[in-house]
């Protein structure tokens, strides 16, 4: 039998929980709201913008995306519905890549300003800036540690 958490790892957890299930769930919220889009709608156009060419392979998507394959292909597939990405063969003529299109680019440079504001909002304006700092170091301890036990595209899956 596994021993119980100490104090403050329930601490830890709890709070870990707390912004796992409320922070993606208000920012959803607020974006189909705002924009008709979800949080991971939103994270997949915004990699797309900041990637070379506004274009990325599908698989590549999921992986910085923290989705699995059909996630992400699922959600292009909607995406691909209402114009605001088209899949075109990889230039190696192996894989699919997604790319943004003039649409999907408008619409994600419309939707950012407020997506930033609901992040500080929602998370970093209750820090000083220490604490983001310390924030920074401690979230990609956990994301490290998190991609090491269960792999890239496997901890999406888990969290997708």
């Amino acid at each position: 039998m596994t021993d119980d958490l100490d104090s403050v790892e329930r601490r830890a957890w709890s709070a870990v929980v707390t912004l796992a299930m409320r922070v993606p769930s208000v920012l959803d919220s607020r974006l189909q709201r705002e924009f008709g889009l979800t949080h991971f709608e939103y994270r997949v156009l915004a990699l797309l913008r900041d990637s070379p060419g506004h274009r990325m392979r599908l698989s590549m998507l999921a992986a910085r995306g923290h989705g699995s394959i059909s996630r992400v292909s699922h959600v292009v597939s909607k995406l691909e519905r209402v114009g605001l990405v088209r899949r075109v063969a990889a230039p190696s003529g192996r894989g699919v890549d997604a790319v943004l299109t003039p649409s999907g680019l408008d619409k994600v440079v419309e939707a950012t300003p407020d997506y930033l504001v609901a992040v500080r909002a929602l998370v970093l304006d209750g820090l000083d800036e220490t604490q983001k700092a310390e924030l920074a170091v401690l979230a990609e301890k956990l994301s490290h540690h998190l991609i090491g036990m269960l792999g890239g595209s496997s901890a999406g899956e888990v969290a997708g």
